[in-house]
């Protein structure tokens, strides 16, 4: 994946970010995050956030882990093309879960954006359920 610049702030948050999932350290992740940031993942309504309008503030945040994260037995992320741009990142790929005996992989964008500290402010995820859906197979 090519990476403008691998100590831009935005692309050390992401991963910190991917590194509290993998170890699966929920306050780790957490700690990630400004107090006033959101998660938007996917962008709109969804079965994680039907009025879509995101989950702002770190308890939402961690209602979020509750719902999204945790239930999962292994989260991988495969990102094939980086851009930064600002206090920014974009990530293009995909992330592949494992849970209940399947394995869904979902292709999108995935952005990170902090501030001036650092701290994550919005991690957006630009993926569709459906097509996500569509890609479960058997474990």
């Amino acid at each position: 994946m090519p990476i403008t610049d691998p100590q831009h702030p935005a692309h050390l948050a992401g991963k910190r970010s991917r590194a509290a999932v993998a170890a699966r350290d929920k306050e780790a992740w957490l700690s990630v995050f400004a107090d006033d940031a959101v998660v938007e993942d996917p962008i709109g309504p969804s079965f994680f956030d039907p009025d879509g309008t995101g989950h702002r503030g770190k308890e939402a945040i961690a209602a979020f882990w509750d719902k999204a994260i945790a239930p999962t037995d292994n989260l991988e992320f495969n990102f094939v093309d980086t851009f930064q741009c600002g206090n920014e990142e974009a990530n293009v790929g995909s992330i592949v879960t494992t849970m209940g005996g399947h394995r869904i992989t979902t292709e999108g964008v995935f952005t990170y954006r902090v501030d001036d500290a650092g701290q994550m402010i919005a991690l957006r995820a630009f993926w569709e359920v459906d097509r996500a859906a569509a890609t479960a197979k058997p474990v």
